[in-house]
Protein backbone atom coordinates (compact mmCIF):
# COMPACT_ATOMS: atom_id res chain seq x y z
CA UNK A 1 0.00 0.00 0.00
CA UNK A 2 1.12 3.65 -0.99
CA UNK A 3 2.07 5.90 2.04
CA UNK A 4 0.58 9.31 2.01
CA UNK A 5 4.01 10.56 1.75
CA UNK A 6 5.17 8.71 -1.40
CA UNK A 7 1.51 9.14 -2.93
CA UNK A 8 2.48 12.90 -2.45
CA UNK A 9 5.89 12.25 -3.82
CA UNK A 10 4.21 10.90 -6.88
CA UNK A 11 1.38 13.22 -7.51
CA UNK A 12 4.17 16.24 -7.51
CA UNK A 13 6.26 14.04 -10.02
CA UNK A 14 3.10 13.78 -12.30
CA UNK A 15 2.16 17.39 -11.79
CA UNK A 16 5.98 18.81 -12.90
CA UNK A 17 6.18 16.42 -15.45
CA UNK A 18 2.68 17.61 -16.97
CA UNK A 19 3.79 20.97 -16.44
CA UNK A 20 6.79 20.02 -18.27
CA UNK A 21 4.61 18.39 -21.64
CA UNK A 22 2.63 21.53 -21.77
CA UNK A 23 5.48 23.56 -22.26
CA UNK A 24 5.45 25.47 -18.76
CA UNK A 25 8.96 25.65 -18.93
CA UNK A 26 11.61 26.18 -21.67
CA UNK A 27 14.80 24.02 -22.24
CA UNK A 28 17.75 25.48 -20.00
CA UNK A 29 15.25 26.49 -17.46
CA UNK A 30 15.45 26.88 -14.00
CA UNK A 31 12.66 25.14 -12.47
CA UNK A 32 11.17 26.77 -8.79
CA UNK A 33 13.46 25.56 -5.56
CA UNK A 34 13.14 23.02 -3.08
CA UNK A 35 12.02 25.75 -0.76
CA UNK A 36 9.20 27.46 -3.18
CA UNK A 37 7.71 23.65 -3.80
CA UNK A 38 7.86 22.66 -0.02
CA UNK A 39 5.39 25.74 0.90
CA UNK A 40 3.55 25.28 -2.26
CA UNK A 41 2.83 21.70 -1.29
CA UNK A 42 2.87 21.59 2.28
CA UNK A 43 5.52 18.98 2.37
CA UNK A 44 8.60 18.12 3.67
CA UNK A 45 11.58 19.31 2.11
CA UNK A 46 12.81 15.97 2.01
CA UNK A 47 9.95 15.37 -0.55
CA UNK A 48 10.77 17.59 -2.96
CA UNK A 49 14.83 16.26 -2.89
CA UNK A 50 13.15 13.27 -3.68
CA UNK A 51 10.97 14.18 -6.28
CA UNK A 52 14.13 15.95 -7.75
CA UNK A 53 16.20 13.60 -8.17
CA UNK A 54 13.23 10.64 -9.48
CA UNK A 55 12.90 13.34 -12.40
CA UNK A 56 16.62 13.52 -13.05
CA UNK A 57 16.86 9.46 -12.75
CA UNK A 58 13.97 10.05 -15.34
CA UNK A 59 16.70 12.01 -17.70
CA UNK A 60 13.54 14.93 -17.63
CA UNK A 61 16.42 17.92 -15.62
CA UNK A 62 20.09 17.73 -14.50
CA UNK A 63 21.66 19.78 -11.53
CA UNK A 64 24.14 22.55 -11.14
CA UNK A 65 25.96 22.41 -8.12
CA UNK A 66 24.05 25.03 -5.70
CA UNK A 67 22.71 26.65 -8.38
CA UNK A 68 19.32 24.27 -8.39
CA UNK A 69 17.66 21.99 -10.86
CA UNK A 70 17.04 22.93 -14.80
CA UNK A 71 15.07 21.62 -17.78
CA UNK A 72 17.30 19.03 -20.01
CA UNK A 73 17.78 20.56 -23.86
CA UNK A 74 15.65 18.29 -26.19
CA UNK A 75 17.95 19.26 -28.82
CA UNK A 76 20.92 17.59 -27.57
CA UNK A 77 19.40 14.47 -28.28
CA UNK A 78 20.51 12.17 -31.39
CA UNK A 79 18.50 11.74 -34.46
CA UNK A 80 18.47 8.10 -35.02
CA UNK A 81 17.03 6.09 -37.91
CA UNK A 82 16.39 2.76 -37.50
CA UNK A 83 17.32 0.83 -40.39
CA UNK A 84 19.93 -2.16 -41.03
CA UNK A 85 21.82 -1.36 -44.44
CA UNK A 86 24.02 0.95 -42.78
CA UNK A 87 25.95 0.67 -39.92
CA UNK A 88 25.55 2.47 -36.56
CA UNK A 89 29.53 3.61 -36.35
CA UNK A 90 29.11 5.27 -39.60
CA UNK A 91 25.36 6.99 -38.59
CA UNK A 92 27.25 8.49 -35.90
CA UNK A 93 30.39 9.55 -37.67
CA UNK A 94 28.44 11.25 -40.39
CA UNK A 95 26.31 13.43 -37.87
CA UNK A 96 29.89 14.48 -36.37
CA UNK A 97 29.74 12.78 -33.34
CA UNK A 98 32.37 11.90 -30.73
CA UNK A 99 32.35 8.72 -31.14
CA UNK A 100 33.77 5.25 -30.76
CA UNK A 101 33.04 1.94 -30.31
CA UNK A 102 34.45 -0.62 -27.31
CA UNK A 103 34.50 -4.72 -28.09
CA UNK A 104 33.31 -5.91 -24.73
CA UNK A 105 33.10 -9.76 -25.30
CA UNK A 106 33.05 -12.41 -28.22
CA UNK A 107 31.99 -15.75 -26.58
CA UNK A 108 30.13 -18.75 -27.82
CA UNK A 109 26.34 -19.32 -26.90
CA UNK A 110 24.30 -22.32 -26.00
CA UNK A 111 22.16 -23.46 -28.38
CA UNK A 112 19.26 -21.25 -28.67
CA UNK A 113 16.40 -21.85 -31.07
CA UNK A 114 15.16 -18.45 -31.93
CA UNK A 115 18.64 -17.20 -32.62
CA UNK A 116 19.26 -20.76 -34.49
CA UNK A 117 16.29 -20.29 -36.50
CA UNK A 118 16.86 -16.37 -37.30
CA UNK A 119 20.37 -17.53 -38.90
CA UNK A 120 18.76 -20.48 -40.80
CA UNK A 121 20.91 -23.02 -39.04
CA UNK A 122 21.68 -26.47 -38.09
CA UNK A 123 21.69 -27.33 -34.55
CA UNK A 124 24.95 -28.68 -34.61
CA UNK A 125 26.29 -25.63 -35.87
CA UNK A 126 28.20 -23.22 -33.59
CA UNK A 127 27.12 -19.58 -32.77
CA UNK A 128 29.54 -16.38 -31.50
CA UNK A 129 27.62 -13.46 -29.99
CA UNK A 130 30.38 -9.96 -30.04
CA UNK A 131 28.80 -7.36 -27.97
CA UNK A 132 30.29 -3.37 -28.66
CA UNK A 133 29.44 -0.87 -26.54
CA UNK A 134 29.36 2.36 -28.07
CA UNK A 135 30.65 5.85 -26.33
CA UNK A 136 29.58 9.50 -27.31
CA UNK A 137 31.95 11.74 -25.97
CA UNK A 138 32.97 9.22 -23.32
CA UNK A 139 29.26 8.32 -22.52
CA UNK A 140 27.76 4.89 -23.13
CA UNK A 141 24.81 5.15 -25.43
CA UNK A 142 24.02 1.21 -27.01
CA UNK A 143 25.03 -1.82 -26.70
CA UNK A 144 25.10 -4.09 -30.01
CA UNK A 145 25.04 -7.92 -29.21
CA UNK A 146 25.61 -9.94 -32.80
CA UNK A 147 24.94 -13.52 -32.99
CA UNK A 148 26.95 -15.13 -35.84
CA UNK A 149 27.22 -18.66 -37.16
CA UNK A 150 31.25 -19.96 -37.43
CA UNK A 151 30.38 -22.19 -40.10
CA UNK A 152 29.82 -19.16 -42.38
CA UNK A 153 32.56 -16.96 -40.58
CA UNK A 154 35.54 -19.29 -39.65
CA UNK A 155 37.64 -17.05 -37.88
CA UNK A 156 34.84 -15.81 -35.92
CA UNK A 157 36.63 -17.01 -32.41
CA UNK A 158 39.70 -15.98 -33.24
CA UNK A 159 38.35 -12.10 -34.67
CA UNK A 160 35.87 -11.53 -32.90
CA UNK A 161 37.23 -9.93 -29.95
CA UNK A 162 39.06 -7.38 -32.12
CA UNK A 163 35.89 -6.34 -33.50
CA UNK A 164 34.25 -2.91 -33.26
CA UNK A 165 32.08 -2.67 -36.49
CA UNK A 166 30.18 -5.69 -37.69
CA UNK A 167 30.32 -3.92 -41.19
CA UNK A 168 33.37 -3.83 -41.71
CA UNK A 169 34.40 -7.02 -40.56
CA UNK A 170 31.59 -8.38 -43.58
CA UNK A 171 33.12 -6.13 -46.26
CA UNK A 172 36.33 -7.86 -45.31
CA UNK A 173 34.75 -10.98 -46.36
CA UNK A 174 33.46 -9.76 -49.41
CA UNK A 175 29.97 -8.73 -48.01
CA UNK A 176 29.25 -5.06 -49.52
CA UNK A 177 25.34 -4.63 -49.76
CA UNK A 178 23.09 -5.13 -46.32
CA UNK A 179 19.76 -5.69 -45.75
CA UNK A 180 17.57 -6.18 -42.55
CA UNK A 181 13.94 -7.85 -42.50
CA UNK A 182 11.38 -6.99 -40.15
CA UNK A 183 12.46 -5.58 -36.46
CA UNK A 184 10.79 -6.20 -33.07
CA UNK A 185 10.88 -3.17 -30.72
CA UNK A 186 10.32 -3.75 -27.10
CA UNK A 187 11.06 -1.27 -23.52
CA UNK A 188 12.18 -2.41 -20.85
CA UNK A 189 13.81 -1.21 -17.71
CA UNK A 190 17.64 -2.12 -17.40
CA UNK A 191 19.03 -5.25 -15.90
CA UNK A 192 21.61 -4.79 -13.34
CA UNK A 193 24.49 -5.52 -15.76
CA UNK A 194 22.79 -2.75 -18.10
CA UNK A 195 22.21 -0.24 -15.36
CA UNK A 196 26.29 -0.95 -14.50
CA UNK A 197 27.45 -0.69 -18.43
CA UNK A 198 24.87 2.52 -19.31
CA UNK A 199 26.00 3.84 -15.61
CA UNK A 200 22.35 4.49 -15.69
CA UNK A 201 19.50 4.90 -13.31
CA UNK A 202 16.86 1.94 -13.25
CA UNK A 203 14.33 4.70 -14.65
CA UNK A 204 15.74 5.15 -17.61
CA UNK A 205 13.96 2.50 -19.97
CA UNK A 206 15.82 0.63 -22.57
CA UNK A 207 14.36 0.30 -26.31
CA UNK A 208 15.67 -2.46 -27.13
CA UNK A 209 15.54 -3.64 -31.48
CA UNK A 210 15.94 -7.04 -32.92
CA UNK A 211 16.62 -7.81 -36.27
CA UNK A 212 18.53 -9.62 -38.47
CA UNK A 213 21.52 -8.29 -41.21
CA UNK A 214 21.10 -9.76 -44.94
CA UNK A 215 23.44 -9.91 -47.12
CA UNK A 216 21.44 -7.70 -50.22
CA UNK A 217 22.81 -9.81 -53.10
CA UNK A 218 22.21 -13.95 -51.87
CA UNK A 219 20.19 -13.02 -49.03
CA UNK A 220 21.97 -14.69 -47.22
CA UNK A 221 21.36 -14.55 -43.48
CA UNK A 222 24.92 -12.75 -42.12
CA UNK A 223 23.85 -12.29 -38.00
CA UNK A 224 20.75 -11.91 -35.45
CA UNK A 225 20.84 -8.34 -33.53
CA UNK A 226 19.63 -7.47 -30.48
CA UNK A 227 21.00 -3.49 -29.85
CA UNK A 228 20.06 -2.09 -26.52
CA UNK A 229 19.60 2.14 -26.70
CA UNK A 230 19.51 4.61 -23.59
CA UNK A 231 16.06 5.96 -24.32
CA UNK A 232 16.91 9.28 -23.02
CA UNK A 233 19.77 9.78 -25.71
CA UNK A 234 17.91 9.18 -28.65
CA UNK A 235 14.83 10.42 -31.13
CA UNK A 236 14.30 7.62 -33.03
CA UNK A 237 13.00 7.73 -36.32
CA UNK A 238 11.41 4.30 -37.84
Amino acid sequence: MISIKNEKEVLIIDKLINDIVKGHYKENDKLPSENELTNKYKVPRITIRKVYERLEEMGYIYSKQGKGRYLKDKKQKIDLVLSGNESFSKKMKDKGYNFYSQNMFCEEIEYNKKIYNELEISKNDKVYKIGRLRFIDEKPIALHISYVAKSLFQDIDENGKNIRSMFEYYRSKGYTEFDSEESVLRVAFPTYYEREIFKSSCLIPMLIVECNCIDKKTGRKLEYTKIIYRSDVFKYKI
